[in-house]
């Protein structure tokens, strides 16, 4: 078998399950795999459908938790922002924009983990929660990472396991949704990358539903920990992409 081929699989394999387990993290973890491999096109489009069918899993699957009135702000806020992300792309530093919101995560989220009680915000209400989509939004056009900033803000609002999981995998799931449509009317989605697209979705199915499997057994201290966990880990790659380009000026 073709070695990208394998490579696809697995970091499809990854991704599904830190997505089954946590309601968000694809496209950081299967980059992470594919980034070495793959050309960037491609690997965009796989990450964003695999993202996709993971959220469209985990949306019939587990249900716990839905409040359309809690998450509407988000995803208002998150359909501003995406076309502004877009926008912003061509114009903005993004290297080092990457950069900044990584070192926040690598310095934030560990202490958040190193502290005895978890601070929380009591105020900003819909406001604040739709302020954290757009950036979720914003982030989801420069970069892909729609997740990582809403569900800070989730984690800081004190919201429960169930509640933070169905805001967020119902976030990115209009996200991704817009996103895989805009890809295909731009043409991004091409007929040579079928036989890849094939093997992406079977490949993360079992992980994905083993994932959502152990979600549903975890204590809310475990979950909360796995989440700052994985937005260290976005730091990380935010600034494994970023610092080589900046170093490089």
């Amino acid at each position: 078998m073709d070695t990208s081929l394998l490579v696809i699989a697995f970091g499809a394999a990854l991704a599904g399950f830190v997505q089954g387990l946590s309601g968000f993290g694809f496209g950081l973890t299967a980059m992470a795999v594919w980034a070495w491999a793959l050309e960037p096109r491609l690997a965009a489009v796989l990450a964003v459908l695999g993202a996709l069918t993971g959220q469209v899993l985990a949306a019939a699957t587990v249900r716990r938790g839905f409040d359309a009135q809690r998450l509407w702000p988000f995803v208002a806020g998150g359909l501003a922002g995406l076309p502004l992300g877009l926008w912003l792309l061509p114009r903005l530093d993004v290297p080092l924009f990457r950069a900044l919101l990584g070192g926040l995560l690598v310095v934030w989220c560990p202490l958040m983990l190193m502290a005895p009680h978890l601070p929380r915000i009591q105020r900003g209400g819909r406001l604040g929660d739709a302020a954290s989509g757009v950036a979720g939004g914003v982030m989801g056009g420069l970069g892909g990472f729609t997740g990582a900033i809403p569900t800070l803000w989730c984690t800081l609002r004190g919201f429960d396991k169930d509640t933070q999981r169905a805001i967020i995998q119902n976030f990115n799931l209009a996200m991704l949704t817009v996103t895989f449509i805009a890809y295909l009317a731009g043409g991004i989605v091409t007929r040579d990358m079928l036989p890849m697209i094939v093997l992406v979705l079977p490949a993360m199915l079992v992980p994905a539903l083993i994932g959502m499997r152990l979600y549903i057994g975890i204590s809310e201290i475990a979950f909360r920990r796995i989440v700052l966990w994985l937005l260290t880990a976005s730091g990380v790659a935010l600034l494994s992409a970023a610092l080589p380009v900046l170093l490089r000026r």
